[in-house]
């Protein structure tokens, strides 16, 4: 992740590349050791891209778009749903008998997700915001995503300023736990 442009163009190459790692993940047989790592990396993906999102995406669309306390509610009561089935799938194996339910679930989850941001929620950001700001949140939303956490922490806080402060040292310690162990290493 870190693919430059705007807040709509880099989280949109968020949400293409997470499906591209879920499209390798129903192409392999159940049972196969290889989705375990591949929805290790979905995972690392969606958590960085939650994070960012709680931390800027969502406070601009409270502040800027018509309505915006609501859909940006709405956004977080997914992730909160997302990230729960995202802990649930770290403790499975891909031979786990749960593994399979869980990984639809995860799909069916951020792929309506993203369906509701790209078709509702980015036009009508793009709408209420001038270029230069949607150019500043791209920036924000790349610097978060490299000192975000990596593993989901559905107690953590989700709304600015906790989630600010608490997301970085959550992710040093992710990511030095993922280094340790070779999580979501191909």
């Amino acid at each position: 992740m870190g693919h430059g442009g705007d807040v709509i163009a880099e989280l949109t190459a968020d949400h293409e590349e997470v499906e591209q790692l879920f499209a390798k993940i129903q192409g392999l047989p159940s049972g196969h050791p290889r989705r375990k790592t591949l929805a290790d990396q979905v995972t690392m993906e969606l958590v960085r891209h939650s994070v960012a999102e709680e931390s800027y995406l969502y406070p601009a669309v409270r502040e800027h778009v018509p309505q915006g306390d609501g859909l940006a509610d709405q956004e977080l009561e997914e992730h909160a749903a997302a990230e729960r089935t995202m802990k649930d799938l770290e403790g499975c194996g891909a031979d786990d008998p749960r593994f399979d339910e869980l990984m639809m679930r995860l799909m069916s989850e951020i792929r309506s997700h993203v369906a509701e941001e790209e078709n509702d929620l980015f036009p009508r950001l793009r709408q209420a915001c001038p270029a230069d700001m949607l150019d500043e949140l791209g920036d924000k939303v790349r610097r978060a995503k490299k000192m975000a956490p990596t593993r989901p922490h559905p107690s953590a806080p989700d709304t600015p300023p906790a989630n600010k402060i608490l997301a970085p040292g959550m992710g040093m310690v992710d990511r030095l736990r993922d280094a340790m162990t070779g999580r979501g290493k191909d």
